[in-house]
């Protein structure tokens, strides 16, 4: 795609979490960036594909009237510090190409995001792109509420407590530092498990951890499940809004 000069006032890009599901959680700060902001780039994880972003944001801002360029982040493992798959590095740029191509025009855009920008998020995939291309772009990023602290909420619990020291885990990863983890601290979520949920349920009945356990299919929205015995889910299909909170300690009264 060609990509027109820049001119001298480029637009501004936003990049907005708009939390784990349930519109109520978005921020007002989201709601009013997205409110103002008439160029809506939204993540998609398949071409032709459907952008849950979208569809939290709209329910709190009408995206009627607005232009939506649909954007697509295939859904593949990124290892830092490893050579990038090839597709991916093309699919971010044609990505940051479409948005830049409205940011030459002096329009602001905003990227709507699920949960917070800065956690796992496909943000931080198109940003270093678009400024590659335009180092002089304005950026703004929104913070956004969490799955988990949003899981751990429809619990009553807390996510960590006094001297708990946790973790955050793509639980996609296949060697021995999920181990050590789980063994080693004390409070772990681990984000993206749907995909290796038997395992996980296998190894945490070893360790002696499946009562520390739950887990919350599509935390806030109307089709909720919460497994407060992760057994249960044995063989089932997860969505990808999966999330597993195992904490060890309790306060002892």
């Amino acid at each position: 795609m060609s990509i027109e000069t820049a001119s001298s006032q480029t637009g501004h890009l936003y990049l907005v979490g708009v939390g784990p599901g349930d519109p109520e959680l978005m921020t007002y700060k989201a709601v009013r960036i997205l409110d103002t902001t008439k160029v809506w780039a939204v993540p998609m994880a398949k071409e032709n594909g459907t952008s849950s972003a979208l569809q939290i944001a709209a329910q709190m801002v009408p995206s009627n009237g607005r232009k939506i360029l649909e954007l697509c982040f295939p859904m593949k493992k990124v290892f830092l510090g490893q050579e990038t798959d090839h597709h991916l590095l093309q699919a971010w740029g044609k990505a940051a190409d479409e948005v830049i191509t409205y940011l030459d025009r002096g329009q602001d855009v905003a990227f709507p995001t699920l949960g917070d920008t800065t956690l796992y998020s496909t943000a931080f995939y198109l940003l270093p792109m678009i400024l590659e291309r335009r180092p002089q772009t304005k950026v703004t990023v929104v913070p956004g509420i969490t799955a988990m602290a949003a899981c751990a909420a429809s619990q009553s619990n807390p996510l960590a407590l006094g001297d708990d020291v946790l973790a955050v885990v793509p639980a996609a990863f296949e060697d021995d530092r999920l181990r050590h983890i789980l063994t080693t601290l004390d409070a772990v979520v681990l984000m993206k498990v749907y995909r290796r949920l038997d395992a996980l349920i296998d190894l945490l009945t070893e360790l002696d951890l499946i009562e520390h356990a739950v887990l919350i299919e599509r935390s806030g929205m109307p089709d909720e499940r919460v497994y407060t015995d992760i057994r249960q889910a044995r063989g089932l299909k997860l969505h990808y809004f999966s999330t597993m909170l195992i904490r060890k300690k309790k306060v002892q009264m």
